[in-house]
């Protein structure tokens, strides 16, 4: 989506600013859009926040106020100007020549106050005072008529759940708490001729011919009576009207009639098939993408309680993804190009659908742009999330305004298949003594404020699918979704947060998990971003301080003594902590996917980080790619075959899912994997899937895999997919793991600056894990090999390297825990 205004009607504000703050003597510049932290480093004020422990020395800068200061020239104040102001984060007061023309308190909203009266010809100053979102938060919670409970687990600052900003800004056990302050969209002052556009939205009536209708409706703002000039463009169509319009809004509806439209998918179902709509005044252009196509939420009753799938064009799509947190802790460091490489990197992973997680921000327009292209089915949580709330009027009209506003910016994305009233609040009643005591109150309460997001939104939005919280067992339902899996969408977290084994994710059923998740460690050449050598141990200061979930550290470390033997040294414990986490998750897609079409969604927790940080994410801060993402990859690939074993351990099932919409024919072979990494074959199998389907392909007794060898299979998919795996009936640890002896000739391609690497075993070799200080994409990476086998691999540098070709590391399973290297 982008937004353009006349060059003469626009001053564009943002740039430099200075900085200053009442409560000290600091003065300095800041570049808008921007953030004060950031803009306080770049001056050698306060050290890089992200490293080592600095977060506990620059948390004093969110206690105070600050002021951005900046002139412009007006060569002509006559007419009417206004400010365009979004992601101004979060409680402000605007000034334009000393005179008060904003009072902002919500970080997603978007503010266009009038400021006619105030220019003057020639030089103007504005300003912004950003207050403490700390100090407000204090104030607002004194004035509620009885106290609301915030998570303080997840947030050490205090009574963010009384802001309309970001809530992991106050902590999250992911999330460094320094409540940031800024303004990371737009800044201008603009002309007001005539009207301008507040809105575009689309409605799609699909017609049982095929043809599409697409009703394309404009929001005028005049301040008063007038003809404008409306000229509306789909693709190579084109049509003005002159409009009247009175003080206010004015609504404009025409439709396009498509009679042969090309479809929207979502990724690895077919095209990703775009028009360009354009809204033009004479002063003023909005463009926006359209997709054309239809999304259902199928919830029917069945036996085992209610359905949960999307529907997209007729039909049924199973959903696999990850949740999406914001791309940086603070928020201004993000841009598209890393946004997108995020996004890249999970269609690259066979991902078509991302949850947006409603403790963070509702993204930039070009977060969703980059969704459409790339096919990514978006779950679009409205932003609240395991807190509890205010219901006083005046906060829940400012959801009102809210909701409003982000429903119809982003209501002509085809990316956006379902919005999603908040994250956990439900289950946030059961989590605080006041709720616990008077759970009526606060279900009241939470039905208000429940209550009038759904409202807004269909009044924004009548077409949109709502879902009532997540989890939520269905509609006003208000049972316990963490643990019941008979209906509706689930968060199983037992695996981790209770400490269950990584086979208890076998023992539900999921309609759809939209989160579940495991731990592991960032990446070591992460780790070197933010650790000197001296706190490279896990009970380091330093790396505690990275660790945001109480007690991840003992639950990483004893998971490990569960699972395998304990790891040599520093290294080989990151490594092996992402070695586990992919294989938890792993064991749980694995089932679920198998349980098709009864389960029709595994959203995993999560994507990527804020910041270097122990946590449940695939991608490391930055964007490199962890053990598990190269798991994912695998498990989450449309035509799939995975080992299960049966409730009574007997007998090991294999699992053929097909998400195509064709018939797949499937050849497995599997062996008996030796210690010494000879291959035994073992059985054969000839499997037919029908589409969007799950079957069994064949099934042996566990019996017939001898304690000393794991089962591996091969197999090849008639539409060219394939791939391999391998399963271990019983602990890693129980394994006598003999020495692999890996081999890796390195051989640099000069054009693109990639490297050809071979990697050879002489023994077995599990989890085979390359690693560089140098970004980039390896083309495969936590492997297995056999005796005897190789691998190439083509490492392809994020940007050209300095000198020569990289050092590379190389991991394995029987080397990280054994004392002999």
């Amino acid at each position: 989506m982008s937004s353009s205004i006349n060059d003469s009607l626009t001053v564009d504000l943002a740039g430099s600013w200075s900085l200053t703050s009442p409560d000290s003597d600091h003065s300095l510049s800041i570049s808008l859009p921007g953030d004060v932290h950031s803009a306080l480093h770049a001056e050698g004020l306060i050290p890089d926040p992200y490293f080592a422990r600095n977060e506990e020395v620059v948390q004093w800068v969110a206690k105070q106020d600050w002021e951005l200061k900046r002139s412009f020239v007006l060569d002509d104040a006559g007419g009417d100007w206004y400010l365009d102001i979004d992601y101004l984060d979060t409680v402000a007061s605007v000034y334009v020549n000393d005179a008060l023309v904003l009072e902002g308190n919500n970080c997603f909203q978007r503010y266009r106050p009038d400021v006619s009266k105030v220019l003057k010809t020639g030089t103007n100053t504005i300003r912004i005072v950003l207050h403490s979102s700390i100090s407000a938060g204090a104030a607002l919670q004194a004035k509620q008529p009885f106290y609301i409970p915030y998570s303080t687990g997840n947030s050490p600052i205090p009574n963010g759940n009384m802001l309309r900003k970001p809530q992991c800004h106050f902590g999250w056990d992911w999330n460094i708490a320094i409540a940031p302050l800024g303004l990371y969209g737009t800044i201008a002052l603009k002309k007001l001729e005539i009207a301008r556009i507040e809105n575009v939205v689309t409605q799609q009536i699909h017609n049982d011919d095929g043809s599409v209708d697409l009703k394309v409706t404009v929001a005028l703002f005049a301040k008063g009576t007038g003809i404008a000039q409306l000229y509306f463009s789909l693709d190579d169509e084109r049509v003005r009207l002159d409009v009247g319009v009175n003080a206010g809004e004015t609504s404009i509806t025409h439709f396009f009639h498509i009679d042969k439209p090309k479809l929207w998918w979502p990724a690895g179902n077919g095209e990703q098939a775009l028009y360009a709509l354009s809204v033009e005044t004479n002063f003023e252009t909005v463009t926006r993408q359209i997709g054309l196509r239809t999304v259902e939420l199928i919830t029917t009753e069945d036996e085992a309680g209610s359905r949960f799938a999307l529907k997209v064009n007729g039909r049924e799509i199973f959903a696999r993804g990850a949740n999406w947190i914001p791309a940086d802790a603070l928020f201004s460091r993000s841009n598209p190009a890393a946004t997108g490489d995020l996004l890249q990197s999970a269609v690259d992973a066979n991902m078509n659908a991302i949850r947006v997680w409603g403790g963070g921000f509702y993204e930039h327009d070009w977060f969703y742009d980059t969704c459409d292209r790339l096919g990514l089915m978006v779950w679009q949580d409205f932003m609240f999330a395991c807190n509890l709330y205010p219901s006083t009027g005046d906060f829940l009209e400012n959801v009102e305004e809210e909701v409003g506003y982000q429903v119809r910016r982003l209501a002509t994305h085809p990316s956006i298949v379902l919005w999603c009233g908040d994250n956990e609040l439900v289950g946030a009643l059961t989590w605080f003594e006041e709720s616990r005591k008077d759970r009526d109150r606060y279900l009241v309460s939470y039905d208000r404020l429940n209550r009038t997001i759904e409202t807004a939104m269909k009044k924004a939005l009548p077409d949109a699918i709502w879902w009532p919280s997540s989890p939520a067992s269905g509609y006003l339902n208000f049972g316990d979704a963490w643990h019941a899996d008979g209906s509706g969408d689930m968060h199983y977290w037992s695996v981790w947060h209770e400490n269950k084994s990584f086979d208890n994710y076998r023992s539900v059923r999921p309609r759809f998990c939209s989160e579940f998740g495991f731990q592991s460690y960032t990446s070591l050449p992460v780790i070197k971003t933010y650790a000197e050598a001296k706190d490279m141990n896990i009970a380091s200061p330093v790396m505690e301080l990275h660790q945001k979930n109480a007690g991840g550290n003992e639950r990483i470390a004893g998971t490990m003594f569960r699972y395998f033997r304990f790891p040599k040294d520093f290294p080989n414990f990151v490594y092996l902590s992402q070695v586990q986490q992919g294989l938890a998750i792993k064991t749980a897609v694995e089932c679920w996917r198998s349980l098709k079409p009864h389960c029709m969604g595994t959203i995993y927790w999560q994507l990527n980080d804020t910041w270097p940080v122990a946590s449940w994410s695939s991608l490391d801060y930055g964007g490199r790619w962890k053990v598990m993402h190269y798991l994912v990859r695998r498990f989450f690939q449309p035509v799939s075959v995975a080992a299960i074993p049966s409730d009574d351990n007997k007998t090991i099932r294999f699992s053929l899912v097909n998400d195509t919409n064709a018939d797949v024919v499937v050849d497995i072979s599997v062996s008996l994997l030796r210690l010494d990494g000879e291959r035994v074959p073992l059985t054969t199998a000839h499997a037919v899937c029908t589409p969007d389907a799950a079957v069994t392909a064949l099934s042996i007794d566990a019996d017939q895999v001898p304690t000393d060898c794991l089962l591996a299979w091969r197999f090849t998919a008639s539409n060219g997919m394939g791939g391999e795996g391998h399963y271990v009936h019983g602990t890693y640890k129980a394994l006598e793991l003999q020495p692999a002896g890996l081999t890796v000739l390195r051989e640099e391609k000069e054009e693109n600056g990639t490297v050809e690497l071979t990697v050879t075993a002489r023994g077995l070799a599990l989890f085979v894990m390359i690693e560089s200080e140098a970004e980039g994409r390896y083309s495969d990476n936590a492997f297995d090999l056999a005796a005897g086998e190789s691998r190439r691999v083509v490492f392809t540098p994020t940007k050209p390297l300095a000198s020569g070709v990289p050092e590379f590391r190389i991991y394995d399973l029987q080397s990280s825990q054994s004392v002999d290297s």
